[in-house]
């Protein structure tokens, strides 16, 4: 029975860990927005399969819908990376990716002015405050 069981919990260890070895990992540089929907569609799509993604440049307007669908201990930052935040040119469009934010990002922009036709800039060290480091 011991033995049945120590088998069990290794073939349990052994599959998670091929799991974790096999994440995928995306990486977001100059992504200077477009669409939120197609954003948020690409992103939903990428958080199901688990993906990682790396920040390694601009992630800009619509990009930045990406942190309502990935888990923030899915991404990380180099020290390149960057968000961009603005008002987007719909209303609708702006509703998406503010509810898109988490609290704390949602604070980081409105002491730096709030959303805007001009874009908020996050950068390093601000970036190193919310995500953790590639």
């Amino acid at each position: 029975m011991r033995k049945a069981l120590f088998s069990a919990i290794t073939l349990i260890i052994a599959s998670l860990t091929v799991s974790v070895a096999a994440a995928e990992t995306i990486n977001v540089s100059d992504a200077h927005g477009g669409s939120v929907a197609a954003y948020s569609q690409r992103w939903k799509a990428l958080a199901a399969r688990g993906v990682d993604v790396r920040i390694v440049g601009k992630c800009q307007s619509a990009c930045t819908v990406l942190l309502g669908y990935i888990p923030r201990n899915r991404i990380c930052v180099t020290p390149a990376a960057s968000f961009g935040f603005h008002l987007a040119h719909r209303t609708d469009a702006t509703g998406m990716l503010w509810n898109a934010y988490a609290s704390d990002i949602r604070g980081w922009i409105n002491a730096h002015g709030g959303l805007s036709a001009n874009f908020k800039w996050m950068s390093a060290p601000d970036t190193y405050r919310y995500f953790h480091k590639c």
